[in-house]
């Protein structure tokens, strides 16, 4: 478990295609919040969940901070986690989404082993990035006014302008970074997991 970084579990979306409340669903006996939650403890004890209202999950075992209300989607987040990695004086912040029930133990570890002195690693499964799960740099939290006063949002666009390296997992057998968007991804994962 390494002291210099923190966790931070992106979980402000409005999950509007699972009908609300995402990171609240049942997986396996578990709600989706409490499995990533799960994820970081075995990563950090530095960990909070960013929401950008307190009942998107409810009651959780970990700090809730509010994304910036100042930017909007998963950016926000990133803001907020940031400011929190550096308030507890971590060098690294690991962001991870609330719906990845399938994250591998050595996500951490692969994208430190891969920054060097980019200002981000982000990870990749089959040719598809996934930002959302990046670690990112605390010092980074510099650039966010330059890339907000942009007009740009985007996690890739972020880490495009710090620098980034991209780490990539193999899909063997399930995709690790299979996430959960709706109805039906909920029942796949169900049986994945049985499988």
């Amino acid at each position: 478990m390494s002291r210099d970084l923190a966790v931070v579990v992106l979980a402000g979306g409005e999950g509007t295609r699972i009908g609300g409340a995402k990171p609240l669903r049942w997986l396996a006996g578990q709600r989706l919040i409490d499995r990533a939650l799960e994820a970081s403890r075995s990563w950090s004890s530095t960990i909070a969940v960013a929401v950008r209202q307190e009942s998107q999950v409810e009651k959780v075992d970990a700090t809730l901070i509010g994304d910036d209300p100042n930017v909007e989607g998963p950016l926000g987040g990133l803001v907020a986690g940031l400011r929190f990695a550096r308030n507890a004086q971590s060098e690294f912040l690991l962001t991870i989404p609330a719906d990845m029930p399938f994250l591998p133990g050595d996500l951490p570890e692969k994208l430190r082993g891969a920054i060097a002195d980019l200002g981000s690693a982000l990870a990749s499964s089959g040719g598809h990035l996934h930002p959302v799960c990046g670690l990112w740099r605390t010092s980074s939290v510099a650039s966010v006014p330059a890339y907000v006063s942009s007009g740009r949002r985007s996690l890739r666009g972020f880490a495009g302008l710090i620098g980034w390296a991209e780490v990539e997992w193999v899909e063997t057998p399930i995709d690790p970074f299979f996430n959960v968007n709706n109805a039906e991804d909920l029942a796949e994962a169900e049986k994945r997991l049985k499988g």
